[in-house]
């Protein structure tokens, strides 16, 4: 299924197609102070539709993941995982897809969560 989402104003957006078949909970200190619920796809299947100058980067830590937000509203779409080669993954915040509590063959709340130790990784 393809989903498309956004932060708060617009100004970066994107879609991403596949299955929601579970989510992460992330306990790290960003994921957790944001309170996103991630689903995580092969990076190929995140494309961006709209960023510009808008999309800004955080990392911290062993920075292997890019925290993606825009320099807007705040909003933190989706985060990237910068390791190179073709096992890479995309974070998308499930949170950020257009009318994810409105979508017919999807039932958010049974979408199985699991939860990511990142404060120990």
């Amino acid at each position: 299924m393809l989903y498309k989402g956004n932060c708060h104003c617009g100004k970066v957006a994107f879609e991403v197609e596949g299955e929601m078949t579970g989510a992460v909970r992330c306990n790290c200190s960003i994921c957790s102070r944001k309170g996103t619920l991630l689903w995580a796809v092969p990076h190929e299947t995140l494309r961006l539709l709209a960023w510009g100058d808008d999309l800004g980067t955080y990392t911290f830590g062993s920075q292997a993941i890019a925290h993606r937000f825009c320099r807007t509203c705040g909003i933190h779409p989706f985060a990237e995982d910068v390791s190179e080669g073709s096992e890479r993954s995309a974070y998308v915040n499930i949170h950020c897809i257009d009318d994810i509590h409105c979508i017919d063959d999807l039932d958010l709340d049974a979408v199985p969560v699991i939860d990511f130790d990142g404060r120990s990784a």
